[in-house]
């Protein structure tokens, strides 16, 4: 029965995250998949690593991605490295965009009324659940 609860917790949580994310997008004239991908690519980075990012396939972050380009938010570079590949940037609109939608997600978000150490406390088990313990 715990289980089960905290996996109820943990979805309630999720979907008010969701529902906080494309709030502050919408006043940005975003959808809550483009503020995924403004607020994830935090630096350069391939389309299969922003896709890992967002928790989609690759033809989905594509499809955001393009509509993010036309708005010269996000442009295409060739990959330095592999010839095959191009790396996504930010463009500088895209990337004062970012820091707005950034600045707007952390106001009135779900964990706000967490203290600092209960944040961090959160992060440690949610890590830990996920499989990505750093211990």
């Amino acid at each position: 029965m715990a289980e089960r609860e905290l996996c109820g917790l943990v979805n309630t949580l999720a979907r008010q995250l969701d529902d906080h994310v494309r709030a502050r997008a919408a006043t940005l004239d975003l959808t809550g998949p483009q503020a995924t991908a403004l607020r994830e690519l935090d630096g350069p980075m391939t389309m299969k690593q922003l896709a890992a990012r967002m928790g989609c396939e690759p033809s989905n972050a594509t499809f955001v991605v393009d509509r993010l380009e036309r708005r010269g938010l996000i442009e295409r570079r060739p990959h330095p490295t592999d010839r095959r590949a191009r790396e996504l940037h930010l463009t500088a609109p895209g990337g004062a965009l970012r820091a707005r939608l950034v600045d707007l997600l952390t106001q009135h978000s779900p964990v706000a009324a967490l203290t600092g150490q209960e944040q961090a406390a959160l992060r440690l088990l949610l890590e830990r659940a996920v499989g990505r313990d750093q211990r």
